[in-house]
């Protein structure tokens, strides 16, 4: 507060200190209100801590309920050279099959030459490449040069690569012009040809690829080989999707004929493992807090007597139904089922503990009910968390409002108070001046009848 006047001239009174003692009794109402406004932010603070803790378990709840996290499985081949993946859609099982052949490119060469005229071909040479289903593709190079020449097939839609490559180096290196198919399979085998379409068709055109190194083969598998159940697999591709549902299998190039390969596809149990464990780590993460904002706590005051005090939530009945739905719905059997045969403890001071061994073993024996189960308790703890800090509805959001709405008005009571301790302040310091004002007329006075008595004296001697 601000000082408006001075100490007493005439009286001698330490006016400023007087007026600072009467206006701490004055302001005493809005030290009050401030102390109650620390208290509610107080509160505050913790229903918002609280709020935060239990959306998380929410959020854990909603990811442990949702079916299709549920389906997490790994899939392993006995062969390094097969490649698996898994899809939502996957499930345990195990298969075998015997790979009768590998998905290959069809690669061919040219002659080895030192430059495109050696080859036959004009300048500007005409290709046509005759694909497997004997379509023909037709392009003309800028020049008969080699490189001229790959780069007219590489920018054409023939589906085939061509590569320069030198053989021999020397005065005079010669090239071969490589041909790769950019498909796997018999359905990329082609034949390249120097003349035009009517060239080919009518037999007069020359092979380009005059050497096939490799040739355009299928992928071929056989599933329960030797029995009446035998089935064979052949396509382009060396993935063979959905071979189980959910799977997709892949050959490697150095797979050979005749392998025996076993997939074997098995829960995902760490995955699974962690949608229960997070979410008994959430629930105790918000247990732990509200112990902490209840429990009550004792000092020594200065006199050495023991003072106790509740917790900053301690009577908030809001907190303590939290704390019950919470452990009502982690803890509750689930038709007949109780959440321990699945890992899940409830410990004697109220909170949980997951034992995962338990866990795997009930997830090993009983993968399709453990994830059943899991679920459905997820979904309660779901509910009962949802109910407290659901963004517009939740116990703990409504609450939070009405601390908020609390803290303004003490807020607003506090400035109020503010200009009406100015105010008093004010008048204090103006009676004190109108008191040493009216001190200084006195003393005038006096002054003034001493002297006219002095004076009589005088006048009378």
């Amino acid at each position: 507060m601000s000082t408006l006047g001075v100490d007493g001239i005439i009286s001698g009174l330490d006016t400023s200190s007087i007026v600072s003692a009467l206006m701490e009794v004055e302001a005493q109402p809005q030290v009050l209100l401030e102390n109650k406004k620390s208290d509610a932010e107080e509160v505050l603070e913790a229903l918002q801590d609280l709020n935060t803790g239990t959306a998380a378990i929410a959020t854990a709840a909603e990811s442990a309920a949702d079916p299709d996290n549920w389906t997490a499985y790994t899939a392993t081949s006995s062969s390094d050279s097969v490649t698996v993946s898994t899809d939502a859609t996957a499930t345990a099982g195990t298969l075998t099959f015997t790979v009768s052949a590998v998905a290959a490119k069809q690669v061919s060469l040219t002659d080895a030459v030192t430059d495109g005229a050696s080859l036959g071909l004009d300048d500007p040479p005409t290709l046509t490449l005759k694909n497997a289903d004997g379509e023909y593709v037709t392009v003309t190079a800028d020049s008969n040069s080699l490189a001229d020449v790959a780069a007219a097939i590489n920018d054409s839609d023939m589906g085939v690569t061509a590569t320069l490559v030198q053989v021999t180096g020397g005065a005079s290196p010669t090239y071969r012009l490589q041909f790769t198919s950019d498909t796997t399979g018999t359905e990329g085998a082609f034949e390249l040809y120097v003349g035009d379409e009517a060239a080919v068709t009518a037999g007069t055109a020359a092979r380009l690829d005059s050497t096939v190194v490799t040739d355009a083969t299928d992928a071929s598998i056989t599933l329960y080989a030797g029995t009446a159940a035998e089935t064979t697999f052949t396509q382009s591709s060396n993935t063979f999707s959905d071979l189980m549902t959910g799977v997709d299998v892949t050959l490697g190039d150095d797979v050979e004929a005749g392998d025996s390969v076993t997939i074997t596809v098995d829960t995902n149990a760490e995955e699974v493992e962690g949608l229960a464990s997070s979410l008994v780590d959430a629930i105790n993460a918000v247990l732990a807090d509200i112990k902490s904002y209840t429990s009550s706590t004792t000092e020594e005051d200065d006199d050495g007597n023991s003072v106790v005090s509740a917790g900053v939530l301690g009577l908030d009945s809001t907190t303590r139904n939290l704390k019950y739905a919470l452990v009502q719905a982690a803890s509750g059997a689930i038709d007949g089922q109780s959440p321990s045969q699945y890992g899940i403890v409830i410990e004697d001071d109220g909170t949980f503990t997951f034992d995962a061994d338990v866990f795997a073993e009930a997830l090993e024996s009983d993968p399709d009910g453990t994830a059943a189960f899991m679920q459905a308790l997820a979904a309660r703890v779901q509910t009962a968390a949802e109910g407290y800090s659901d963004s517009k509805t939740g116990a703990l959001t409504l609450k939070i409002t009405s601390q908020e709405n609390k803290i303004d008005d003490y807020a607003d009571r506090i400035s109020a108070w503010d200009d009406r301790l100015a105010k008093r302040e004010e008048i204090l310091y103006a009676k004190f001046t109108a008191m040493e004002t009216a001190l200084a007329t006195l003393e005038s006075q006096q002054s003034y009848i001493e002297q006219m008595i002095e004076s009589l004296s005088t006048s009378s001697s």
